[in-house]
């Protein structure tokens, strides 16, 4: 399978989703493209540069999530490559299809419209640069490594050690602006694997401080990243990387 371009959706409930929107373009520094979708449940984070990587859904039920489409040039032959890899159909609507991987992530096959042109970090005044680049895919500890190992054929991307070993990264694909990295939950959770977006910066004291001004909170520090929570209790992670190249 070819992925021709990564989006990273943030799904967030009906009551929520305003302030949610907001905070978020705020802190991706992007504008809000007007909504679509039969309920005007959809809209684009719009980057100043580059084409969209982030997009924003209101949902009907639940408490909402991060969940990734995945732009190939043919969803219908994609989605039987990936039900061969373990993944399930969970819905076909038409024009995408959604899926579920072996442990419960949720992700979309849709069409590819020539997307191509990774968006810029963003230089905030205090001389920070940072950007939404990758989503952590959290899963049980149980079926992680039938997890890994979905997502690195389902990619075709190596799998990359990281400095910690509950965490593991695949390669990245240069001509894509969001990233992949796998993280093992050995407490008490979720059943399915569950997701969190992470910002990349070149300051991560100074990131954070930017956040709480938006009313985010730090949850845990630690040596290279802080684990934040939202406004509204959504976890994300600042973490320090480089926000060019996504190392």
């Amino acid at each position: 399978m070819d992925i021709r371009w990564l989006t990273a959706f943030l799904d967030f409930p009906a009551d929520q989703f305003g302030d949610e929107v907001t905070f978020w373009r705020a802190i991706a520094g992007s504008t809000v493209s007007p909504p679509r979708g039969d309920h005007r449940e959809f809209a684009t984070l719009e980057p100043f540069s580059g084409h969209p990587h982030l997009r924003v859904q209101r949902v009907g039920s639940g408490p909402g999530g991060v969940h990734l489409d995945l732009h190939v040039d043919d969803p219908r032959l994609s989605a039987l490559e990936a039900v061969e890899l373990g993944a399930h159909i969970r819905d076909d609507l038409g024009e995408f299809l959604v899926l579920e991987s072996p442990a419960g992530f949720v992700f979309c096959l849709v069409d590819w419209t020539g997307e191509s042109s990774r968006s810029r970090p963003i230089r905030w005044p205090d001389d920070t640069i940072s950007i939404i680049d990758q989503v952590s895919i959290d899963v049980p500890a149980s079926l992680f490594d039938r997890e890994l190992t979905f997502w690195a054929q389902l990619t075709g991307r190596p799998t990359q050690a990281t400095s910690r070993p509950e965490l593991v990264r695949l390669q990245r694909d240069p001509r894509l602006a969001v990233g992949i990295l796998l993280q093992r939950i050995d407490s008490a959770g979720p059943t399915s694997a569950t997701g969190h977006v992470d910002l990349a910066a070149n300051s991560v004291q100074q990131e954070v401080a930017r956040h709480e001004d938006w009313g985010a909170r730090v949850v845990e520090r630690l040596d290279n990243w802080t684990v934040m929570a939202d406004p509204v209790g959504r976890p994300y992670c600042i973490t320090s990387r480089n926000p060019r190249t996504g190392d």
